[in-house]
């Protein structure tokens, strides 16, 4: 069961507030009944929602694995004009919304869905959904530095929860590859850890979201989650 403003936000009638509007003003019928108070909820999938005596039609789930590259916004529109993620999903044509962000420059993992509670969970650190990335950062850290990463960095907006930290490799030019496995998502986290502690990102990838990961997708390739891969990711966020 979901509010139903939050399902008429996700099928594109308005906002979420604007939808709020419209529940007050008696235009939303559930089931051939007028709904003016705002905390009812609906069953997505069998409840009948009119508005303004229009009937909204059941939006299929769609769950779709993308290989992002970079300089493409994780947005589904961008004021600038730049390109977003949606601009890569070619031959899909159901509305859906990336599930938290990669930064511009960020390539990787990045799950894109219509399902706002599955999205919502994902997103949570509650759920403890790993998200794991591998970092070329400048130099190589020190054995402080890396203690610093794993046990949690003080930055701006909070102490970062602590995470998993490995060191690949060392390269010629006398730089690092890391392994970084967080549960939280804060904004451009892992470059503002790298750069907190000293060591800087040149170049950063996510490679897994839970138990999914690339796989042989390309940059810019993207394909649909499998049946067992819905129901596993659900069970995973106790769905």
């Amino acid at each position: 069961m979901e509010r139903l403003q939050k399902v008429m936000a996700e099928r594109g009638v308005a906002s979420r507030r604007k939808c709020e509007e419209y529940i007050r003003a008696g235009r939303v019928r559930v089931n051939g009944k007028q709904v003016t108070e705002l905390g009812v909820k609906v069953n997505p999938f069998s409840d009948r929602i009119e508005v303004d005596g229009k009937l909204l039609e059941n939006e299929e789930r769609v769950y779709i694995l993308l290989h992002k590259p970079a300089g493409v916004i994780t947005s589904a529109r961008d004021p600038q004009g730049r390109r977003t993620v949606l601009d890569l999903l070619k031959r899909v044509t159901s509305r859906v919304y990336p599930v938290g962000r990669l930064d511009y420059e960020t390539e990787g993992l990045l799950l894109l869905t219509n399902d706002g509670e599955l999205a919502n969970r994902v997103m949570h650190p509650r759920y403890e959904i790993e998200k794991e990335y591998r970092a070329y950062v400048q130099g190589k850290p020190t054995p402080e530095a890396l203690e610093q990463l794993r046990n949690g960095v003080k930055l701006e907006d909070g102490v970062t929860s602590p995470a998993e930290v490995a060191l690949i490799e060392c390269d010629a030019k006398g730089n690092s590859w890391l392994s970084i496995i967080l549960h939280e998502g804060k904004n451009r986290q892992v470059r503002r850890m790298c750069a907190q502690v000293g060591f800087p990102v040149i170049y950063l990838k996510r490679v897994r979201l839970g138990f999914l990961t690339l796989g042989d997708l390309k940059k810019g390739e993207y394909r649909r989650l499998t049946e067992a891969e819905i129901i596993r990711l659900k069970s995973d966020l106790g769905l």
